[in-house]
């Protein structure tokens, strides 16, 4: 039989599947003695059976019935009891942190009778009412589905009545009111009254638990962060204990170091007379970790015990939730923090230099997608920036971008291509879409731990939190500083980092990470380029794959060496054909005789030559991979409607159109396509015009064997594209092998030469075998490969329906952005495996954007290719992920 419900005692820190991150962390600390409510988890599979069926498991009850009754009588209290009431939290925990996007219901237990109970108790008719204000605020929220601005109102127009920002002036009496209002509020919207049965609360509260891993925000966090959705979440019920018992209580979040820069030291917030959603919800500003040290000494010492013992167990950096009720100290939550970009870089060579973690699992804590965001400018000086105001930097980064006051509005002007900062007082679940579109993120109220800064620091966006000064006025549009007012659409600066607001744009300057990849010493300093440095030599150390670029000019080729790159996966020679010599083109598609023909090829040989020499300089001693010309020629020639306007109008004004243009017209009209992608294109273009491809392979020859004769060592590989069947390739080769050796014993240079194929048409991977005889090496272009394997034109179908597919969960991400595993990843496994049986030491790689994509090269190292090439700023990226991806093909090999 399925065991559906843990007591915390029961599980550990590795059953995260099935008790969720939440439920597996809090058990762990149980485990370890340390301060834990009593409580038990319902699991993961619970939810999931009721997802699926639309029914909780019929075992459940009676089994939260048996682990209730325990939870009753090791707390000598019963959940409800008119005298002295138990109460419990219900609260999610998701396998992977989705923090504020599902649900927690505080205070179950609560009703009519046994809030005097509580009062009695707790010796405070303020606390108790206020515990069952909360218990009505949420529950109507959360499991009645009532707009929760309709509570917000209520409780703000009692702080009006009552002359008051501050919830805590409200006293009992005014509290009592507000709980008959809510009431009402609950019996309006419903129909129906409060629920006055504890059992019944708590079997609803968990439904809504349940209910919550599809909500529309949640789902959202999911793809954003790429969280499968079949996980289901785990439900945490837990005794209550109370922050808000007066002001020798509180609650707060603590960090065993900075999540935001990585320092080491304790880090967190505090909030007197508070519970848990008061620190995360911003409602009022919170204090920093240093003052509890003030006001309670031993339960700050305490804290602190706790925060580098759960460090040392979990060797990370930890993020904490307790709760002080009357000077006891309790631990409600703990989990692996999530961090920053640069912290997640600092804390990891911290934990190799402090003997907790080995070089491998500092290099297995960042990612490439990390490194990216380091790779970012930030802002340069800002004299002269008129500073608004200076808030909490909560998540690094310079955001500069047009204010918006509304997540709606926010994401339409995102689409429109604007940049915005999303400005609030204090962000909530709901705001998610528009913290996604926004470069930055500005609240008023909150800190550190905040809602606003814990989500941007998962997303790796700018934030900045807690100012003060700032008044957010969200329905006028407006934020004020004294009398300076920001209105919708004013430009905004925020600075992540030191927490500085300007007004205007300011200027940003090169991230010392990329300083130091272009080489310049001033960058060795920084202690985040330090941890980049060593990480990076590790990568490079383990990891098994190649890491080339793409680069068609000499100034990139130049600049992904300086970032690490290996050689050139990709040069393509369309540029060739761009600008000034578009007239060439048409003159090869003009010509009327195989003579004219080969004067507008010859016409174009020196170009080529000249642009494959700056190429093969840059790159001496490393390979180079010329694909040879792919795009349909038409690219190259006027647009076909241009010249049917311009025959038009001379029709209709009885001139006579230049028989150039006319004679143009007539060609592009032969040479127009309904589907040019899969038309007149790659190696069919070679072979229709002969010598096209010869004089290509001939620049490119000439050009090495110049520079062989300067003592310099060019690498030349010529990649024909679009490859569908064998013969193709061999008809290519045997021309190309001609042009190599004519020019070899022309010039006394015998520059060697690979001549391979791509593979992106799906016939090519499925006859990979045959294709191999023919071909030193395949270089996978999965851009094509995608677009025909899926069957459709990524130029349409990105604007036409992505969205929808994504939203519908077709995708759970676009399959241009990482591989497609099962399906454009069979055809990769299916190529590598034929093309190795028939040539062994066949070199193989990918040139496509794939190659830069984190995700994408963990597969690509997993399939046994030999390199990934990918643009130059992704480089560093993808050399990090290849050393990854190495330690995860080891552990793999192991198991």
């Amino acid at each position: 039989m399925t065991k559906y419900v843990y007591d915390f005692a029961e599980g550990g820190k590795d059953m995260k599947d099935l008790l969720g991150g939440k439920g597996a962390n809090l058990a762990e600390m149980t485990v370890l003695g340390l301060p834990v409510p009593p409580g038990f988890v319902i699991t993961t599979e619970a939810c999931t059976t009721y997802l699926e069926t639309g029914e909780v498991p019929a075992e459940l009850a009676a089994e939260v019935d048996e682990h209730l009754a325990a939870l009753e009588q090791a707390m000598g209290k019963r959940l409800g009891d008119p005298e002295d009431p138990l109460l419990v939290s219900v609260r999610s925990g998701a396998k992977f942190s989705m923090p504020g996007m599902m649900e927690t219901v505080l205070n179950i237990g609560l009703n009519d009778q046994s809030v005097d109970g509580l009062a009695q108790q707790a010796g405070s008719d303020r606390f108790a009412w206020d515990s069952y204000r909360r218990l009505l605020q949420m529950f109507g929220k959360t499991v009645l589905d009532i707009d929760g601005a309709l509570f917000e109102h209520e409780l703000e127009s009692a702080k009006n009545a009552k002359g008051t920002k501050n919830d805590l002036d409200l006293d009992a009496a005014d509290l009592e009111k507000l709980v008959t209002r809510f009431k009402e509020i609950v019996q309006e919207q419903t129909g129906e009254p409060f629920p006055q049965e504890p059992r019944a609360q708590l079997d609803l509260a968990v439904r809504a638990v349940f209910d919550s891993w599809n909500t529309d925000r949640a789902k959202l966090y999911r793809r954003q962060e790429r969280i499968p959705a079949d996980l289901g979440t785990a439900v945490n019920v837990c005794s209550m204990v109370f922050g808000n018992l007066g002001q020798d209580s509180g609650t707060g979040v603590a960090f065993t170091r900075d999540p935001g820069s990585g320092a080491q030291g304790h880090y967190g917030d505090y909030l007197q007379n508070a519970q848990g959603e008061d620190v995360v919800a911003g409602i009022r500003n919170t204090v920093g970790l240093e003052e509890l040290e003030k006001l309670d000494k031993a339960s700050y010492d305490e804290l602190l015990g706790i925060m580098e013992r759960l460090e040392t167990h979990y060797r990370d950096l930890c993020d904490i939730e307790f709760t002080i009720e009357r000077g006891k100290l309790w631990m409600l939550q703990t989990r692996v923090g999530k961090r920053t970009a640069g912290a997640a870089f600092r804390i990891a060579t911290q934990l190799v230099d402090e003997g907790l973690i080995s070089m491998d699992e500092a290099l297995q804590r960042v990612s490439g997608a990390q490194l990216a965001q380091l790779m970012f400018p930030r802002f340069g000086s800002t004299e002269g920036a008129e500073r608004l105001t200076t808030g909490m930097g909560a998540s690094p980064g310079a955001a500069v971008g047009k204010a918006v006051f509304d997540s709606a509005e926010a994401v339409r002007l995102a689409a429109a291509g604007e940049d915005v900062i999303l400005v609030r007082r204090e962000t909530n679940p709901d705001d998610l879409s528009g913290m996604i579109a926004a470069q930055g993120i500005l609240t008023s109220r909150g800190g550190k731990t905040s809602h606003a800064a814990v989500v941007a620091r998962g997303m790796g966006k700018t934030c900045v939190c807690g100012a003060e000064e700032l008044e957010v006025d969200a329905h006028a549009g407006t934020a004020t500083v004294g009398e300076i007012v920001v209105r919708a659409g004013d430009l905004l600066s925020i600075d992540g980092t030191s927490g500085a607001v300007f007004l205007g744009e300011v200027a940003v300057t090169p991230s010392p990470v990329v300083q130091y990849f272009e080489g310049e010493a001033a960058a060795a300093d920084d202690d985040l380029v330090q941890a980049v440095k060593v990480l990076m030599e590790h990568a490079d150390a383990t990891r098994r794959l190649g890491v080339r670029t793409n680069a068609d000019t000499p100034e990139d080729a130049e600049r992904a060496r300086r970032f690490g790159a290996e050689g050139i996966g990709l040069c393509r020679t369309e540029h060739m054909f761009l600008g000034d010599r578009r007239q060439l083109v048409e003159d090869l598609v003009l010509a009327e005789s195989p003579e004219e023909q080969q004067a507008a090829l010859e016409a174009l040989l020196p170009l080529q030559r000249s642009d494959f020499e700056g190429i093969l300089r840059a790159m001496d001693g490393l390979p180079v991979t010329v694909r040879l010309l792919d795009p349909p020629l038409h690219e190259f020639l006027p647009d076909l409607l241009e010249l049917q306007v311009e025959h038009e109008v001379a029709a209709a004004t009885g001139e006579t159109m230049d028989p150039k243009r006319q004679k143009l017209l007539e060609h592009v009209r032969r040479l127009h396509e309904a589907n040019p992608m899969i038309g007149l294109r790659g190696v069919r273009l070679g072979l229709v015009i002969p010598g096209l491809f010869a004089v290509q392979v001939r620049a490119l020859a000439e050009a090495a064997a110049t520079l062989k004769a300067e003592g310099l060592d060019p690498r030349p590989e010529v990649m024909v594209p679009l490859v569908a069947a064998v013969q193709e390739l061999e008809i290519v080769r045997e021309e190309a092998e001609g042009v190599l050796r004519e020019v070899a014993e022309r010039t006394g240079q015998d520059v060697h030469t690979l001549i391979g194929t791509m593979i992106e048409v799906p016939r090519a991977a499925l006859t990979a075998g045959a294709i191999a005889e023919s071909a030193d090496f395949f270089s996978f272009g999965t851009n094509d490969l995608t677009q025909m394997g899926y069957g459709f034109s990524r130029d349409d179908v990105e604007a036409a329906f992505f969205s929808q597919y994504l939203e519908l969960g077709v995708f759970g991400v676009s399959p241009f952005e990482s591989i497609d595993r099962d399906g454009i990843g069979r055809l990769v496994r299916i190529a590598v495996e034929e093309g190795r049986k028939a040539k062994p030491d066949l070199k193989i790689g990918v040139c496509g954007e794939h190659g830069g994509d984190p995700e994408s090269v963990h597969f690509f190292s997993a399939a046994g290719l030999d390199y990934v090439s990918c643009s130059p700023f992704r480089v560093p990226v993808a050399r990090l992920e290849a050393g990854r991806a190495a330690l995860d093909d080891n552990s793999s090999d192991t198991r």
